[in-house]
């Protein structure tokens, strides 16, 4: 496995690449890998010829008060987990590598932002946005691998790949849990023995929201009162960040279920802000 750092040198290995006609699959990352990520590295591996793997904690996506000072990071082990994975090129470029002093461009996709993670995070989908174009055109890959987890940022970079035409396949892959239900993260580590254990309760909320569903009920109110009132028993100490039923592609909140819907929730346990989400298709 070979280690890049520098910007410019990964782009003249993607460029070549390219030319060569190879297959090139990118998972980017902000690193402190768990069975998620590796998932992504494992099924990209699978197809394609050559597999970068990125970490980057990108500062551009965090707001004020956030953990960007806090994120959790290992490099050496993520860097021993890439090469059991099949990494071919591990690339971990520099913040000051990244966005120089004067830096001024930005990627917004504002149609899909407004909601969910966008309304409490406002400038963490332009920093989303911006990184993974950069990464495109540095890595210059066939495909990049994402996970459903951050549905909404998936949406995000499907649209931005596509309206300004960038020549990535953009996969998205499905939520890696574990054992007792809880989404895999890096910030799970945040949580404490007790938060821990009533945190697997964010995912049996959402079961519970679609066994309603497929009860028939299709009034969202009812439905978001029914998993709140659930949550309020089960995470006492959790604070609501959102909890919505939204259209799957556009991210617009829905009054009445009438086709497939995505219920979407961030809550915060403690230190650790968790998100989850469950696409619910009705014809299943």
């Amino acid at each position: 496995m070979r280690c890049v750092q520098n910007p410019q040198s990964m782009q003249e290995l993607g460029l070549e690449w390219r030319r060569q006609g190879l297959r090139v699959g990118l998972v980017p990352t902000m690193g402190y890998w768990h069975e998620g990520h590796l998932s992504l590295m494992r099924w990209a591996r699978e197809h394609c010829d050559l597999l970068v793997a990125s970490i980057f904690v990108n500062p551009t996506q965090f707001g004020p008060g956030e953990d960007l000072e806090n994120y959790p990071s290992d490099t050496k082990r993520d860097s021993a987990l890439a090469a059991e994975c099949g990494v071919d090129v591990l690339f971990t470029p520099r913040k000051d590598e990244m966005y120089l002093p004067d830096h001024g461009t930005w990627v917004t996709v504002p149609e899909l932002t407004k909601n969910l993670c966008g309304r409490s995070r406002p400038v963490h989908f332009q920093g989303v946005a911006t990184v993974v174009c950069k990464l495109f055109n540095l890595v210059q890959p066939t495909f990049a691998a994402f996970g459903e987890k951050d549905w909404q940022q998936l949406a995000v970079i499907r649209k931005m790949t596509r309206e300004l035409d960038i020549p990535v396949r953009v996969e998205g892959r499905p939520i890696v849990r574990e054992a007792d239900g809880l989404a895999m993260s890096s910030r799970n580590v945040y949580l404490t023995p007790e938060e821990r254990a009533v945190a697997p309760h964010i995912q049996k909320g959402l079961c519970l929201l679609e066994s309603m569903i497929r009860a028939g009920e299709d009034d969202c109110a009812v439905l978001r009162r029914g998993v709140m009132e659930y949550y309020a028993a089960r995470i006492p100490t959790g604070v609501l960040d959102y909890l919505e039923l939204v259209d799957p592609e556009r991210i617009e909140t829905v009054d009445h279920i009438r086709t497939d819907v995505l219920a979407a929730v961030a809550l915060r346990i403690g230190k650790a802000r968790l998100i989850d989400n469950k696409r619910i298709n009705l014809e299943k």
